[in-house]
């Protein structure tokens, strides 16, 4: 069997140890940073679900940085380029380090189906546009399930970048803005951060609320917490916090602290954040901050300012860089999908043990980029330019040879008879499955890449046109993603018969009025959008309709064992009917239950085979169905399973390219027998 994904959710990174430019070092954010990050690395570790220390070091960053601006946008003038290079003399060469031993580790200990986007991902890494890589993705229903990269932390080094990028730019503006204006910068800088801070903010909740998988990785919906920081180090001097009662600061730094720690415990943050839930874990470590050093014993700062925990902070960036990848290893080499309290022990162990040897080397390359003059800024950026050169060159050879690859595939292919997939006969050459497992995850339809399959967040009815510009019959292929993965076929007839072929598709989305639901949730956008097929089918007026007649799940997540013929589906086909338009209904395919390229990276076909029972009824429920006479019924379960088990490799063609999925490749192999059994059920059906 295949090893279990790694699920825990997204991941964001500390910054290294900086100084508050508006009131020196702080030693108390150095244990704030130390629990933050030993939150989010146990919560991934143990729980496999997102702490919120994450929004935390979005808000310190905002903090801190903001304050070093002020400081010398008021005294000397904001040098960007400088900035730049001290930043990227920092940070750099931590995260190529770590970039680069993960491609390392990725090729040596993870299997071939983690490997496509390596490449990509690290040069994605360090360029800073993880986080909307990971947007992208996260708005496909067919990558929801898929193993997480271990290059996934990078995402918030990514947003951050992009606030390196625009804060200096702000900053100078406002003090540019109020020395134009004869004002003090500080109250224009307040104002410009409220600004920043509530659209920002408005935005946040409403793309949480309209797709909270994208709102997590995007930028404008994260920009409020770096102006909450921001504004908490230029009001932090008027809150005065010496002047505060030491019995209210002792008592808001462990009301902070304790509300930090327990947010992951009692919200999905992975689920419900960026919107107003991120301001608990932010609120809460303002409280830590403004709390400050309370001179008592009972304070949390005596635990925060802690030797141990003040040094956990300082290797803080590096410790969280290098817990990720050590922790996808691990469950990968284990097959384990969350860590025992002695493995996880271990991974926390290895990662401080890595962060410690790297941050001292990284703190020297950083002292290249210090200073103010123009050889500081070359220094800083040349160290910073070494120390990528060597990831992305090494991701370009693996790019380079996975492109040599595969034209070594095309040319085992020019041979049809290798590779005949559900057209195999009795005798065919023992070859390498095709595609190859690094692969399987692009042979989808190519529907997908042509934006032409609706999201599971949207409601507009997509309509794709392939084929004959003159047809002599127009097909409409209308459902879920069980329901898309026919296109290849359906287009290879399409193309043989002179028809046209109408893609209408939705992600998890079946063709019936009854109520649905996804991820335990009412599927709302399921029902306007099949409100809105209906519509169209009703002006398109296409002659057939090909969609799903069976289900295993309505969800994907109610369990296998459940084949039905679901509610809603026989009204459909008959109001259709009512149109004069025909319904071929076909049966479902089975559902593995598991990563089907993923099993055949450590394991054989044999071993990867399951009963066709674990997902199929005994009898389809479609026989014997008093159906509308509109209706032609096809089953080819016969093609995928035999009497005792399914396939997940036939006639050396991977069938399935995930858990449940069939490949582009296999499905354009049946297309010859689909249109031979379609015909025949037409032709009895008279």
């Amino acid at each position: 069997m295949s090893p279990t994904a790694v699920r825990t959710g997204p991941v964001s990174a500390p910054t290294p140890r900086t100084t508050v430019g508006t009131g020196g070092h702080r030693p108390e954010i150095d244990g704030l940073r130390a629990v933050a990050v030993l939150l989010v690395a146990a919560y991934h570790v143990w729980l496999g679900r997102v702490s919120g220390g994450v929004d935390v070091f979005l808000l310190l960053t905002g903090f801190l940085i903001t304050g070093s601006l002020v400081r010398a946008a008021t005294e000397e003038g904001i040098r960007y380029g400088a900035f730049l290079a001290r930043l990227a003399a920092r940070l750099v060469p931590t995260a190529a380090v770590v970039a680069l031993a993960t491609l390392a580790a990725t090729w040596l200990l993870l299997p071939e189906t983690r490997w496509r986007e390596a490449p990509g991902d690290a040069v994605a890494a360090l360029l800073h546009h993880t986080n909307w890589r990971l947007a992208l993705g996260s708005v496909d229903y067919l990558a929801r399930d898929g193993d997480t990269s271990p290059f996934q932390h990078f995402w918030s080094l990514s947003v951050q970048g992009q606030f390196y990028l625009l804060w200096p730019a702000l900053v100078a503006a406002a003090v540019w803005a109020a020395r134009r204006a004869g004002r003090d910068p500080r109250p224009v800088l307040v104002g410009a951060l409220s600004g920043v801070l509530v659209l920002s903010l408005a935005y946040s909740v409403l793309m949480t609320r309209a797709d909270q998988p994208w709102a997590y990785f995007d930028t404008g919906a994260r920009l409020w917490e770096f102006a909450l920081g921001g504004l908490l180090a230029l009001l932090l001097p008027v809150l005065r916090p010496a002047r505060v009662a030491r019995v209210a600061r002792v008592a808001l730094g462990w009301t902070g602290l304790a509300a930090l720690v327990l947010c992951g415990a009692l919200l999905q943050v992975s689920s419900v954040f960026p919107g107003y839930a991120a301001l608990w874990p932010t609120l809460a470590a303002v409280a830590v901050v403004v709390a400050g050093t309370s001179g008592s014993a009972l304070g949390a700062d005596r635990l925060l300012t802690l030797r141990p925990l003040r040094y956990l902070g300082s290797i803080s960036y590096a410790l969280y860089l290098w817990h990720w990848p050590v922790l996808v290893v691990y469950l990968a080499v284990t097959e384990r999908g969350l860590a025992t309290p002695v493995g996880g022990a271990a991974v926390l162990a290895v990662s401080v043990l890595l962060a410690a040897a790297t941050t001292p080397v990284a703190d020297r390359v950083a002292r290249l980029g210090r200073g103010g003059g123009r050889r500081a800024v070359v220094r800083g950026a040349a160290a910073a330019l070494a120390c990528l050169l060597p990831v992305l060159g090494a991701a370009a050879a693996w790019s380079g040879q996975q492109a040599a690859e595969r034209a070594r595939w095309a040319d085992l292919l020019a041979d049809g008879s290798s590779y005949p997939g559900a057209a195999a006969g009795d005798r065919v050459p023992d070859l390498p499955v095709y595609p190859p497992l690094v692969w399987a995850a692009e042979d989808a339809p190519v529907t997908y890449a042509d934006g032409c399959n609706q999201t599971t967040a949207g409601t507009e009815v997509i309509t794709c046109v392939y084929g004959s510009r003159d047809p002599v019959r127009t097909v409409a292929l209308v459902g879920g993603s069980h329901a898309a993965h026919w296109f290849p076929a359906l287009e290879e007839i399409a193309d043989a018969r002179d028809w046209r072929l109408v893609n209408i598709v939705k992600g998890a989305c079946l063709f019936t009025d009854a109520p649905q639901t996804y991820l335990g949730e009412p599927y709302t956008a399921c029902a306007e959008w099949n409100r809105g097929v209906m519509a169209e089918l009703r002006e398109l007026r296409p002659d057939t309709v090909f969609t799903t007649g069976t289900t295993t799940s309505l969800d994907g997540s109610a369990g296998f064992g459940e084949e039905q013929v679901v509610d809603g589906y026989v009204d459909r086909w008959r109001e259709l009917g009512d149109l004069g338009i025909d319904v071929v209904a076909v049966r479902d395919t089975p559902r593995f239950g598991f990563d089907v390229p993923g099993c055949l990276a450590s394991s054989g076909p044999e071993e990867c085979a399951v009963e066709p029972e674990g997902s199929l009824a005994a009898v389809s429920p479609l026989d014997g169905l008093d159906l509308p006479p509109n209706v032609t019924v096809l089953d080819l379960t016969d093609v995928f399973c035999g009497p005792d088990v399914c396939r997940p490799v036939i006639g050396n063609v991977l069938v399935y390219w995930d858990a449940s999925h069939i490949g582009a490749t296999f499905m354009r192999t049946l297309a010859p027998e689909l249109d031979r059994r379609w015909a025949s059920a037409e032709g009895r059906r008279g």
